[in-house]
């Protein structure tokens, strides 16, 4: 459309026959679209969108496209209160108003089966327009989600990056959660420190290993009596860390604090309740404001919680590919997402 055409329509109310010539389609197609008719190419429906919304067509701001755009999301199984939160965000939003026309379907993926993830992430590539993952970083799936990233269809990791440069990711700076827990964990113990343990899920996880980073290195820097013991990986096994709790506070009573960035939060306050310490109870830090956690925090089992927003990274990611598609206008979207903590008299 050249200049003139453009301030002809700054004058007068933009329609559809404009939006044709605009998104140079047919009437047609244009009517497709707008009356969500269905059977329009992608790329003819992302053009006769983005063309409806920059002329300001009256419609264009409760255009809901006709097709639907299924989107792949791969997540941990439910057990992991974590990614509990995330399905069910994803849930609400396949039950929202939706107005960008999306349905996510949800795979669990077991973070220590790659090749089954792999296999199920090569099905689903084919038969879904774009790929959610809150995946381990191994290299087989880096290397998958890099080459269908590159390819053109939009891979989001969500929560947890992974090695794949043209990957789109949605998350909280993991490595500033550990420096916030490190800090956190140092103004508890005060000036005379103490032993820190740290509790690690699955350390292929990149968001795991960069909190443990965070936490390392902001102890090291402001609080040097607060010494690190070793960072243990606790991967699924909940009762492994209640067994390995147990375990470490036979070996080292005096630990004074304990860093918790793996799923078994549960579990690790049982085991604290069940080892007699009287005043001496360890300073516990942890992640995720799920409802049983949030018990924690209130009976002050749990010092502090470092909570990222699950549904805030769902809502954020699922935006981004209604920009990717056209459905949405561009800009004002933070891929960084905010973290917040808690303590027991924010409850």
């Amino acid at each position: 459309m050249r200049f003139h055409q453009i301030e002809l329509l700054m004058t007068r109310k933009a329609t559809a026959a404009d939006v044709a010539r605009d998104a140079g389609v047919s009437a047609a197609t244009v009517d497709r679209v707008l009356n969500n008719r269905g059977g329009v190419g992608e790329d003819k429906e992302r053009r006769v969108l983005e063309a409806a919304r920059r002329l300001k067509l009256d419609r264009a701001l409760d255009l809901r496209a006709a097709r639907t755009l299924r989107v792949a999301v791969f997540l941990q199984p439910g057990t992991n209160p974590f990614h509990a939160s995330l399905a069910a965000a994803f849930r609400a939003q396949n039950h929202g108003p939706n107005p960008f026309n999306l349905q996510s379907r949800i795979h669990h993926a077991d973070p220590r089966d790659a090749t089954s993830t792999l296999k199920a992430l090569r099905k689903a590539s084919a038969s879904h327009e774009a790929l959610i993952t809150c995946l381990p970083d191994t290299p087989s799936i880096a290397a998958f989600l890099e080459a269908r990233a590159a390819s053109g269809q939009p891979v989001i990791t969500l929560a947890s990056d992974v090695g794949a440069p043209h990957a789109i990711y949605i998350g909280p700076d993991n490595y500033r959660a550990g420096r916030i827990a490190g800090e956190l964990t140092g103004r508890f113990l005060g000036r005379h420190g103490g032993k820190v343990l740290v509790m690690a899920g699955h350390l292929s996880m990149i968001g795991q290993t960069e909190r443990c980073e965070g936490i390392r290195d902001a102890l090291a820097e402001h609080y040097p009596r607060a010494q690190l013991l070793d960072i243990v990986e606790m991967g699924d096994g909940v009762e492994r860390a209640a067994h390995f709790l147990h375990a470490a506070l036979r070996a080292e009573p005096d630990i004074a604090a304990i860093y918790c960035a793996s799923a078994a939060v549960k579990e690790i306050a049982q085991a604290l309740a069940l080892h007699s310490r009287g005043a001496a109870r360890p300073v516990v830090i942890a992640h995720e404001l799920t409802p049983e956690r949030r018990r924690l925090l209130a009976e002050g089992i749990i010092d502090a919680l470092i909570d990222q927003e699950p549904a805030v990274e769902v809502e954020t990611a699922l935006r981004q590919i209604a920009i990717i598609f056209g459905r949405s206008e561009p800009g004002g979207l933070e891929m960084e997402t905010p973290l917040r903590i808690y303590l027991r008299e924010h409850l």
